[in-house]
């Protein structure tokens, strides 16, 4: 079976990048794709390498059933040729993810072009912020990772 791959990326791969991969892994799990489609993610800093995501966003995923058990990365320019798709959470880490590798394979967009006009442009960083701000980037990946998935799968056979 052709496999699909996308690869999620913010700031330090604690808080955003790592509640998309949990979302659309718990998405995926759920779906005719299941094992069909590779789900990652990663920081454009390497800070907070081999740490789980932050224990705030464990807590507001785990209220909705969604478990995040990656450990953070840096993401290196091989990735950008490894996945088919990877998702920035905001226009800084888009413009980090270009200078890093200026002619990628992979589609390399915004988080955001997979939502409707009502969201904001950029994922915010809820790392300074309340409990409200982990709360507000689970309804916004969760909104988006519908799209994505559909995006990912739209050329792939199912059984359902």
């Amino acid at each position: 079976m052709t496999k699909r791959s996308v690869l999620f990326v913010c700031l330090g791969n604690i808080c955003r990048s790592p509640t998309g991969e949990g979302v659309l892994q718990h998405l995926v799990a759920a779906s005719p794709w299941a094992g069909a489609i590779k789900v990652d993610s990663a920081g454009t800093i390497g800070y907070h390498h081999g740490r789980p995501a932050d224990s705030r966003m464990q807590r507001a995923a785990a209220r909705r059933g969604i478990e995040l058990t990656s450990r953070a990365r840096q993401v290196q320019a091989a990735d950008l040729e490894r996945f088919d798709l990877v998702l920035a959470m905001d226009r800084e880490n888009l413009a980090d993810l270009q200078r890093l590798h200026p002619a990628p394979t992979a589609k390399v967009c915004l988080l955001s072009e997979f939502l409707d006009d009502r969201w904001p442009n950029d994922v915010p960083d809820p790392y300074y912020g309340g409990e409200d701000g982990f709360e507000y980037v689970l309804d916004m990946i969760q909104a988006a990772c519908p799209a994505i998935l559909a995006a990912l799968v739209s050329d792939l056979p199912h059984d359902g």
